[in-house]
């Protein structure tokens, strides 16, 4: 299972790492998939610690978190921040949704979004 974890994190830390660079680089809408997508491998990864079957290959995260127990240790901040990035993941691939994304997701919001979604993968790392 070591390895399985390993290969989460790793996935986790190099979309993180593209999330900075889509910020650095004002590519705010990809901003916000990455950040979606940071906190979906840490989660799968914290899956693949606690159960003994593979995640599901899903996008839902706070499905993921609640089937893999974690639920119940995440302060409401951490859900309510987890429910923020649902809709990050599958409405920035649809160019209806592109538009409307692209108003909210300004270089505060940006910044902000990338300075909690690495708290909460530090946060889910420390649980590994």
């Amino acid at each position: 299972m070591v390895d399985k974890v390993t290969y989460w994190i790793e996935l986790s830390d190099y979309d993180l790492e593209t999330a900075q660079a889509m910020l650095d680089t004002k590519r705010f809408l990809y901003v916000g998939f990455m950040c979606h997508q940071v906190i979906e491998k840490a989660l799968k990864a914290y899956w693949s610690k606690v159960l003994e079957e593979p995640p599901l290959k899903i996008h839902h995260l706070s499905r993921l978190a609640a089937k893999s127990g974690l639920t119940d240790e995440l302060s409401e901040e951490q859900m309510d921040f987890i429910d923020s990035l649902e809709p990050l993941n599958i409405e920035a691939r649809y160019p209806s949704y592109k538009e409307q994304l692209m108003k909210v997701l300004t270089p505060e919001y940006c910044k902000e979004l990338l300075d909690k979604t690495k708290a909460l993968q530090i946060w889910i790392r420390d649980r590994l």
